[in-house]
């Protein structure tokens, strides 16, 4: 329903999940948090569902992080490991998730951009790691230096200054840049791309990735093989080569 703090759709393989508290900045308090966690796992059990895109509701803030309110009201010190969903953490799927960031993502609204496998930004968006503002931890933020530059990374996290879409863009936080009023389509037209894209392949790229960020050069090589292996050997793997010779749209079974 419109008034749920989460929304949850999905349409012809691609699910949406969207923030849906724009009169506090979609601000991840309780009902949020546990609404994202429904979502996802709605998500990753449909087997219909071939990629997801994570948005806010307006044109103002993805999220602006953990409701300082709550926290506040709660005296929450250190997060427990389910606070927030977190994914390769206490979530897993190896079905791509698009970021649609549709204005600020800051503190924890930047942690679930980062998480996310592909970010698409309005140009008004702005990305900020502000925990340092309020003595607050960012220990997620520890993969951020596979994904940007090091001293990059350093300067978001002891400063807490916001960049905007084209600085993310620039330093490869963010795939692509659009107008606002363009976003959810691009994001969309994304994510049509990638499910009418071989299931099997898509996953196993996904999962070569961040295998090899986790390993050196030749380790992740091998583990890259590794990885691709069951795709060659699938009944997709012949079907693909069939309908280029056929002329014809592939027809995927994911096996």
């Amino acid at each position: 329903m419109s008034g749920d703090p989460v929304l949850f759709e999905r349409s012809d393989g691609i699910a949406r999940l969207t923030i849906n508290r724009p009169e506090a900045r979609n601000a991840l308090n309780q009902a949020v948090r546990d609404g994202l966690f429904a979502g996802f796992r709605e998500f990753i059990d449909d087997d219909a569902s071939q990629v997801l895109i994570l948005t806010g509701t307006g044109n103002k803030a993805f999220s602006a992080g953990a409701d300082l309110k709550e926290m506040a009201d709660t005296g929450l010190k250190v997060p427990p490991s389910d606070w927030l969903p977190y994914l390769g953490r206490n979530l897993h799927t190896d079905k791509p998730i698009i970021a649609a960031v549709n204005g600020v993502a800051y503190a924890g609204g930047f942690f679930l951009a980062q998480m996310c496998d592909l970010v698409v930004a309005a140009d008004t968006a702005r990305f900020a790691i502000t925990e340092a503002r309020w003595s607050r931890g960012a220990p997620w933020a520890a993969p951020l230096p596979w994904l940007i530059p090091p001293r990059v990374a350093m300067e978001l996290l002891v400063t807490a200054d916001p960049i905007d879409a084209a600085r993310a863009h620039q330093i490869g936080l963010v795939n692509r840049v659009v107008p606002t009023g363009d976003l959810l389509a691009e994001a969309d037209a994304m994510a049509r791309r990638i499910a009418e894209n071989a299931p099997l392949a898509v996953r196993a790229g996904k999962a070569m990735v961040y295998a090899a960020a986790e390993r050196g050069w030749s380790e992740a090589l091998d583990e890259g093989y590794r990885i691709f292996e069951p795709v060659y050997l699938s009944e997709d793997a012949q079907e693909g080569p069939r309908a280029f010779k056929e002329k014809r749209p592939p027809q995927w079974k994911g096996r």
